[in-house]
């Protein structure tokens, strides 16, 4: 009796043990999954479609150059629906279900600061696409690095274009109510303090709301040369419809990116169309920059998208070429070999520009400032990679076709 109790008792501890070992290993077979968490439906939903436009270019290109491994890479995608608790059930469904060894993503600063804690304790890498709010890199964590720049940079970039292009002395910043906007908003306003500019007034709104004529109206009543907005892309064009509505005209409407730097913010169906005018944004690519591929990459987007990308959908393409680069380089599937790997990437030549990440896991990748001219983004500064001299001052509402 004890004896077969013993052995009953033995046959589950092994079972249990067989089952943990099974747990960890990563799924076997002619492919390699790699985890994608973006904004495919929500709010964010346009930048989460360029995301995938971007990442199904570069698994193509990879497949086709044999993939990692010897194994063709897999996307698993999961929809955070643009919301930050979604994101965290993401890493935990791709990381805890379906074993993936690392994870691109996430699009929103909201969504990739919420998800950062969770990666970390999961000990899986995270490679950041598209969040440029500074507090993603805050924790420090070992696991994550991010290869576009970050609202610092952004606003630092914005002081040097206005120092070198009229030196505008008032300033006012319109943000809105997310890590994204916070961020953006904090680093401007340190900057601009340190430069000497006069911060007039600093405006914080709920996203999505149908209506901004009270906080613009706040805005003119300070008469700022500089409007800086931090905002998405639904926002960004109805902040620039009603800003012709209430005539509010400063000398230079500028941005951190984002919905201002949107493929679709030009455009009269998707976006502000001629509101968009003489809009300055930064940015961090644009099918016309130097680097190698920048126009290869454009042309398969537009077989693709049937439209021209923006710097997201580039950023989501640059991320997989890390990933991949950073999975051969380690010659293994598991995490943490694949961890290593991706801080010791260089990767001197790709269409975003050189790739190598700083003992803190950021990209030091430099930041353009555009302008719409006649429904298209410009470079016009600086002043070496600029295509286009700038139009200042935006002319007044009033004086416009």
């Amino acid at each position: 009796m004890k004896r077969s109790l013993f052995l009953f008792l033995l046959a589950i501890s092994m079972i249990g043990f067989w089952a943990a070992c099974q747990k960890s290993k990563r799924p076997e077979g002619n492919t390699l999954k790699i985890g994608v968490i973006t904004s495919l439906t929500g709010s964010n939903a346009a930048f989460g479609q360029a995301h995938k436009n971007g990442y199904t270019i570069a698994v193509e290109e990879i497949n086709a150059k044999g993939g990692v491994l010897g194994k063709q890479v897999e996307l698993d995608y999961y929809d955070d629906q643009s919301r930050p608790d979604q994101a965290v059930q993401g890493v935990s469904k791709l990381v805890d279900q379906d074993r993936v060894p690392i994870v691109l993503g996430a699009y929103s600063s909201e969504s990739t600061r919420a998800i950062v804690p969770v990666v970390t304790q999961k000990q899986v890498p995270l490679i950041i696409p598209t969040a440029v709010a500074d507090n993603v890199m805050e924790s420090n964590s070992p696991w994550i690095v991010r290869i576009c720049a970050g609202s610092g940079s952004f606003a630092t970039a914005t002081l040097d274009f206005l120092k070198n292009n009229g030196n505008p002395r008032k300033l006012a910043i319109v943000s809105e109510n997310t890590n994204f906007g916070q961020a953006n908003n904090k680093s401007m306003t340190e900057a601009a303090k340190a430069a000497g500019l006069e911060v007039v007034d600093s405006e914080s709104y709920q996203a999505s709301s149908p209506d901004y004529k009270s906080l613009l109206q706040r805005v003119k009543g300070t008469n700022p040369e500089v409007i800086y907005f931090a905002s998405y892309l639904l926002d960004a064009s109805t902040l620039m419809r009603q800003s012709e509505q209430l005539n509010l005209n400063p000398k230079y409407y500028t941005s951190a990116g984002t919905g201002f730097a949107a493929a679709e913010f030009p455009t009269p169906d998707k976006g502000a169309g001629k509101y968009a005018e003489y809009t300055f944004s930064v940015s961090q690519w644009l099918p016309s920059a130097k680097w190698s591929g920048s126009q290869g990459f454009d042309q398969k987007y537009f077989k693709l998208a049937g439209s021209h990308p923006a710097y997201h959908a580039m950023e989501a393409y640059a991320v997989l070429l890390v990933a991949a680069a950073a999975i051969n380089n380690a010659k293994s599937d598991q995490p943490q070999a694949i961890r290593d790997a991706v801080k010791q990437v260089d990767l001197p030549d790709t269409p975003f520009g050189p790739v190598k990440f700083d003992a803190h896991g950021q990209n030091q990748h430099p930041v353009l400032i555009t302008q719409v001219q006649g429904g298209q983004y410009k470079v016009v500064w600086p002043a070496d990679a600029a295509e286009s001299k700038p139009i200042i001052p935006a002319p007044e509402w009033s004086k416009r076709k």
